[in-house]
């Protein structure tokens, strides 16, 4: 059987939204070293647990409030065990728009490393928009990929969450 880290509150402090424990889950695969260090710092100041899922074992601080979690190797195995876990206002910490939107449906919320909050007003237009690029790439279009990841995408990214923990600490 499955656990999520809130199934414990005995252990982990988290902060009750909606008569839960809201929980942090990370795609930790492709996660830039810069946000895993916010998030460690966060689940710390916070006492929101946060969970790293990756196929690959990951150095995380030692901490109560934070834990990873191999999962076997392949497409979406990471993908598939956060959207097990998640349930209304976990935020999932992703550049995977295919599990932003499961998230999303779940009532969760999104976060792009680079700091753009996924939500239903906007998960499934990014879709379109990645699809759209996706098709015209297939089509010969010369089109760039991701740009690199820059200090203010860290910044983005810290302000967001901010953001999104200020508003958890007040429901």
């Amino acid at each position: 059987m499955e656990h999520r880290l809130s199934d414990f509150p005995i252990y982990f402090h988290g902060i009750i939204l909606a008569g839960t424990f809201v929980n942090i889950y990370a795609d930790a695969d492709a996660l830039p070293n810069a946000v895993k260090e916010i998030l460690f710092r966060a689940a710390e100041r916070t006492g929101i647990p946060l969970l790293l899922v990756a196929n690959t074992a990951l150095g995380i601080p030692r901490s109560e409030l934070i834990r990873s979690v191999v999962v076997a190797a392949g497409p979406d195995e990471a993908d598939k065990h956060i959207a097990s876990l998640v349930r209304p206002g976990d935020l999932v910490i992703t550049a995977d728009l295919p599990l932003a939107l499961r998230v999303v449906e779940k009532g969760g919320v999104g976060l792009d490393p680079r700091g753009t909050l996924y939500t239903e007003n906007n998960i499934r237009s990014k879709i379109a928009s990645r699809d759209l690029l996706m098709a015209l790439r297939e089509g010969g279009a010369e089109i760039g990929g991701p740009a690199p990841y820059k200090p203010r995408d860290r910044q983005a990214f810290a302000n967001q969450l901010e953001q999104y923990l200020a508003r958890a600490v007040r429901a």
